[in-house]
């Protein structure tokens, strides 16, 4: 079966048979596989009623654990964006009902960001979704070849993943 990177490559080698363009034959149907991953993730966050950013802070306190709490610092971490931004999101979804402020009992200055009982159904309910979506991109294959891809995606990532700061 041909799909659209054969065609690229195929276009390249004959423009350009000085070039080894092999790694396109694996990074271009990653990035076009992000891509329509990126399209499933939005289509189950939609259907909640949530943004992707929305989705990555909620699932970030749901996977805390009971209370479903962490720190502003502790959400930048999980969540790669700035103070500002994650400020931001916070009162953003405090609006909404999703997340509340509390004070943080060891720390007289700090906060901590925590679920409220709709922010965690949401948040199950969005998860639920993505997962239905994310095992139909994946149904072609068999669960040895899944395993397989997965060893070999996190071989790939994980260099950029543990590089120290």
């Amino acid at each position: 079966m041909e799909d659209e990177v054969d065609r690229l490559v195929a276009a390249w080698r004959r423009e350009r048979p000085d070039l080894d363009v092999e790694p396109l034959e694996v990074l271009s149907r990653v990035s076009r596989l992000a891509r329509h991953l990126d399209r499933a993730r939005r289509l189950a966050f939609s259907e909640h009623q949530l943004e992707p950013w929305e989705f990555d802070v909620l699932t970030s306190l749901r996977r805390a654990g009971a209370p479903y709490q962490l720190s502003p610092g502790q959400l930048l971490t999980q969540t790669l964006v700035t103070s500002g931004t994650m400020t931001n999101r916070i009162d953003r979804l405090t609006k909404k009902g999703l997340v509340e402020r509390l004070p943080d009992p060891s720390d007289r200055r700090g906060v901590l960001v925590r679920l409220t009982p709709d922010g965690r159904d949401r948040a199950d309910e969005a998860l639920a979704g993505l997962l239905a979506q994310e095992r139909a991109i994946l149904a072609r294959l068999s669960g040895a070849q899944r395993t397989e891809l997965a060893a070999l995606l996190r071989r790939l990532t994980a260099p950029f993943d543990n590089v120290p700061g």
